[in-house]
């Protein structure tokens, strides 16, 4: 069975953001009145027996979470990164494996593990970004020297999980606002590819009116929608496994599902019939257990 072949036989699964500006964010609900700890310990604080639980009780056959986003906070070690920000083990990136964690409580279950990663870096940390070579205003593009520096840390993640790590979805490799070109891609691609020559790839341009391959060589398209509407045309998209992500809540990592479980059913069977599969953002809780309305709302998609 290939790659592609996976992810489609899944069907569906489920797509969190666990990030220093949510689950360690006093403000947001999804903090769980856990107040602001190092990232270290927020990291600690994921259960991921309650993630695999919740992930059980909804029938989701993938997920997808949040390597980083933006900021210097990545959810497991790398040395590459250390490298190049000047930083010490456990302050930026988080001592705890959380990918190894992830995999060893989902594979039980059968739920494969994908990652998100971006073609920005940490690019809203002053300091680190301008060490990486990337800071706002991000109009500007990004160089080849930030691209290899970047792409040197996602290598490492790559070559360290190699195939617990079924594909990434990269965002942030926009061709118009970070000038990216499939020249400047390749690196990303070449990264991930060499943890694991089975890895699916997609690599996000942005929000379209259908879905759109980004870059030559995807294995899968990103397929960021803002709802729940869009039903691929087929299965492939220029050779492309045709791939849905679109938030559950109002927006991405939001509480409260717009959809009822009816509608889910009938949209995910609407989007496989067609050759797509779909991703789900959902809200985190900072202890892993993920949004129960949520999770009540998708269960509904098996028919049970």
């Amino acid at each position: 069975m290939s790659a592609a072949d996976r992810l489609y036989n899944k069907k569906w699964g489920v797509f969190t953001h666990y990030l220093n500006g949510i689950q360690n964010n006093p403000s947001n609900p999804l903090n769980q009145e856990a107040g602001r700890t190092s990232w270290n310990e927020c990291v600690n604080a994921f259960d991921v027996g309650k993630l695999a639980d919740s992930l059980r009780q909804c029938g989701a056959g993938f997920y997808f979470i949040t390597v980083m986003q933006g900021g210097e906070t990545m959810i497991a070690p790398n040395s590459a990164f250390d490298e190049i920000a000047g930083t010490k083990p456990g302050e930026a990136c988080a001592e705890r494996d959380l990918v190894a964690d992830l995999y060893d409580a989902l594979t039980p279950l059968g739920i494969d593990l994908y990652l998100y990663y971006t073609g920005d870096g940490p690019y809203a940390h002053p300091e680190i970004g301008r060490r990486f070579g990337f800071t706002e205003p991000r109009g500007r593009g990004v160089t080849r020297d930030f691209v290899e520096k970047w792409a040197a840390v996602l290598e490492e993640y790559a070559v360290r999980y190699r195939d617990r790590v079924k594909g990434w979805w990269i965002d942030g490799c926009y061709r118009d606002f970070f000038k990216y070109t499939d020249e400047l891609l390749e690196p990303y691609y070449a990264a991930c590819k060499k943890g694991n020559p089975d890895a699916l790839v997609a690599m996000n341009n942005g929000v379209f009116p259908d879905y759109r391959k980004n870059y030559a060589k995807e294995d899968f398209v990103c397929g960021e929608f803002n709802d729940l509407s869009v039903i691929p045309k087929s299965r492939y998209v220029d050779g492309a496994q045709a791939f849905l992500l679109a938030p559950l809540g109002e927006t991405w990592s939001r509480l409260g599902s717009r959809y009822s479980g009816r509608y889910l059913r009938h949209f995910t069977a609407c989007v496989n019939e067609a050759g797509g599969a779909a991703a789900y953002d959902c809200a985190l809780f900072r202890d892993g257990t993920v949004d129960t309305e949520q999770i009540a709302a998708l269960s509904e998609i098996r028919g049970d």
